[in-house]
């Protein structure tokens, strides 16, 4: 009889729970995002966001909270009510990286509860058009054959291009001067000036430069090579196993409804895969994903482990 009543019970919370993500969402909905306005990420929110706005006939909201990296965001979200009304949008660094460099008041595994990734886009390693080399091959034998005389920009120490540019040197057994910079835009300014010898940055900084014979291309950071970019090789194809990209995704605090969660996660996967949706995130160099939160879970998994190798090849030391 308890066995029954237990089942009953169990039945009721279910349908309690249907019924509530049915009627999900009956307000405005926070998309929270860690990075100002006009950024990457934040075009990706607003064009998700708005898809979503009229998909569910509410309003889904970008809010850019700013500060300590993006934690800041990120722990206004892990701390928000988990009902589906407090998102984060966020990119790679606040789930995958942030947490091995400094102390964050939130678990980015515990805190989170992935919904879908919207996207990812590769990095490309630039080099200044004097540079000697035009192959990846050659451009590892240039830098080898001056161990230390070289440099390399980012946009700042930690980021994400750092550290793809740390594990390259590692796994190619290079060593390059780091210059870091306060940002991406002095940085790829640098290198079209020659100030530095290489970079690793986004198409959105990088393909115009190239385009006009400032800089050269060599390679992506991704596993294959770029649909965008079919021509450039993959790191990867000369160094097995090597792999950076960034990410950006939908996260709800942990927590929040499965049905939830599931509703949202079929809605963009199917939006990011129209046509004119894809299209303005391969405009500003993204490839459309649209996974579901157990694949979008996995892939947080897997990828974490290969930036701590970049943490420990940039020798930062967690504060």
């Amino acid at each position: 009889m308890r066995k029954q009543i237990a089942i009953f019970a169990a039945a009721l919370l279910l349908a309690a729970s249907t019924v509530k993500a049915q009627d999900w969402p009956q307000h405005p909905v926070r998309m929270v995002v860690p990075f100002a306005a006009g950024g990457n990420t934040d075009l990706q929110a607003r064009i998700v966001s708005e898809r979503l706005s009229a998909v569910f006939g509410q309003q889904f909201i970008v809010e850019n909270r700013v500060g300590a990296a993006g934690a800041i965001a990120a722990e206004f979200v892990a701390r928000a009510p988990a009902d589906g009304y407090t998102l984060f949008f966020s990119p790679t660094p606040q789930i995958e990286v942030l947490p091995l460099i400094q102390k964050v008041n939130y678990d980015p595994i515990k805190d989170f509860a992935p919904i879908s990734m919207v996207g990812t886009n590769p990095f490309i390693l630039g080099v200044h058009a004097s540079v000697p080399a035009n192959t990846l091959q050659e451009f590892v034998k240039y830098v080898r054959d001056r161990q230390g005389l070289l440099n390399y920009a980012s946009g700042g120490a930690g980021s994400i291009g750092h550290l793809s540019a740390a594990l390259f040197l590692a796994r190619a057994g290079l060593q390059m001067t780091h210059i870091p910079y306060k940002g991406g835009a002095p940085a790829v300014q640098d290198l079209v000036g020659g100030q530095v010898h290489m970079y690793f940055g986004n198409a959105s900084e990088l393909l115009q430069h190239a385009k006009s014979g400032k800089i050269k291309l060599l390679a992506v950071s991704s596993e294959k090579r770029a649909p965008q970019l079919p021509d450039l090789p993959a790191v990867a194809e000369v160094y097995k196993g090597f792999r950076t990209i960034t990410w950006n995704g939908v996260l709800a605090p942990a927590g929040t409804p499965k049905p939830v969660i599931d509703r949202l996660a079929r809605e963009i996967g199917r939006i990011v895969r129209e046509p004119a949706t894809a299209e303005k995130l391969e405009k500003i160099g993204v490839d459309p994903v649209g996974n579901t939160p157990e694949e979008f879970a996995a892939f947080i998994r897997s990828d974490t482990p290969l930036w701590r190798d970049a943490v420990k090849a940039a020798d930062i030391k967690p504060e």
